[in-house]
């Protein structure tokens, strides 16, 4: 039986332009090659709506001085600004042995176990990818796969500005608050919570598949 493969490293990239990070995302993933190392970015970006591949820009309900930038990732129209973290996860899902719809709810249960550490009790939703506090969304999630290795990632509101999300429909859903650590009353250390997002989807990336035998 193989060696299991370890956590993706983690880079800590500071704020970074949507753009640059998404290219600099996709030269990654066209260059790694069989042998490229798994990685999660860590980022913020300036503020910028982003819709996904086959998102439709209806979702974007009235004219905006923020940037709206149609992405190669899954899913509808997001928000990303100061405020927000975001874990990009550049990982080789066939050398990891699963797929992008076990990928997403790892994440998902990266980003629960961490709220849960906080004080914050959450989950995910049927058919909605994300993470939910009751009925707000906290963590959005869009991946896309290239050469089997996926890139995007998730990202989850601190103590971002809400009042961006009123522009749209968040991830396609008529009338989906977003919500934030803040907004939830959550007290929290910055550095220490990126680090422990960090190691809680490292540690959920390369957790062993299970095999269900009948």
């Amino acid at each position: 039986m193989p060696a299991p493969l370890p956590p993706p490293a983690v880079r800590d990239l500071g704020r970074t332009e949507f753009a640059e990070c998404l290219a600099a995302m996709r030269a990654y993933t066209d260059g790694r090659g069989e042998d490229g190392a798994d990685e999660i970015w860590l980022t913020e970006h300036p503020p910028v709506y982003t819709l996904g591949q086959a998102g439709k820009p209806e979702h974007l309900l009235r004219p905006s001085a923020i940037p709206l930038v149609r992405t190669d990732r899954g899913g509808q129209i997001t928000y990303h600004g100061p405020g927000q973290a975001i874990a990009y996860v550049l990982v080789d899902l066939r050398r990891r042995g699963y797929g992008v719809r076990s990928l997403v709810q790892r994440l998902e249960q990266a980003t629960i176990a961490l709220l849960a550490e906080l004080g914050l009790a959450a989950a995910r939703r049927a058919k909605m990818p994300g993470v939910y506090v009751a009925d707000r969304k906290i963590a959005a999630l869009g991946l896309r796969v290239r050469h089997g290795c996926s890139y995007h990632g998730v990202s989850l509101n601190l103590d971002c500005d809400l009042a961006p999300y009123d522009a749209i429909n968040p991830c396609g859903y008529e009338g989906l608050r977003a919500t934030s650590l803040r907004a939830e009353g959550v007290a929290y250390g910055r550095t220490a919570l990126l680090g422990s997002w960090a190691a809680a989807i490292g540690a959920q990336v390369a957790a062993p598949v299970k095999i269900t035998r009948r």
